[in-house]
């Protein structure tokens, strides 16, 4: 699917076409769940946001700039909600934060101890400030481009290559354990 043909789905969507928006929905419904888990860190909670963002996106499609990319708009709509779901879930939290022990803040792969890589990335993930894991996931895993990013995230463009690079050192760092055991 091009990004013509977003548009002309977008365009059809906003004039009431359900069969229309349910294909937009199908195209971006992983990167939807994947970018909501980069903001919640919950499966299940990454799946409500990415529900709670396409209901959104639904409501306001007819508002939708068929001129501008669609993908951007979306994952846009996607990140506000899984915020959203965040905030309201942090109100109801009972357990207080500060209660992970420094060490795991500090290398959530050696708590993980023989669990895969996969996981293992995902917990070195879970250590990075919201912003530069959402600048990873979004450039690495999703491949927007840094001015998109930016755009998304409502900063500047340099400051998403910042956050990158932070990152993706932090990651580096985090997940050094894994090349360890792999030499051995």
């Amino acid at each position: 699917m091009t990004g013509g043909d977003e548009a002309e789905l977008a365009a059809r969507a906003g004039r009431g076409d359900a069969d229309a928006f349910g294909a937009l929905v199908e195209k971006h419904q992983a990167m939807a769940r994947r970018v909501a888990y980069a903001i919640l860190e919950d499966r299940e909670d990454a799946d409500d946001a990415a529900q709670e963002g396409f209901l959104s996106a639904w409501r306001a499609i007819a508002r939708y700039d068929p001129s501008k990319a669609f993908r951007p708009w979306l994952m846009q709509i996607v990140v506000n909600a899984a915020r959203d779901l965040r905030r309201r879930r942090r109100v109801r939290a009972a357990d207080p934060l500060d209660s992970v022990s420094a060490a795991s803040r500090d290398n959530p792969a050696r708590e993980a101890g023989d669990i895969d890589l996969g996981e293992r990335l995902r917990a070195a993930l879970a250590t990075l400030p919201e912003r530069q894991r959402l600048a990873v996931v979004l450039f690495d895993a999703e491949g927007y481009a840094q001015a998109e990013i930016a755009a998304l995230l409502g900063i500047p463009e340099g400051t998403v290559k910042s956050d990158v690079f932070h990152g993706r050192r932090a990651l580096r760092r985090v997940l050094s354990t894994v090349k360890e055991e792999w030499d051995e």
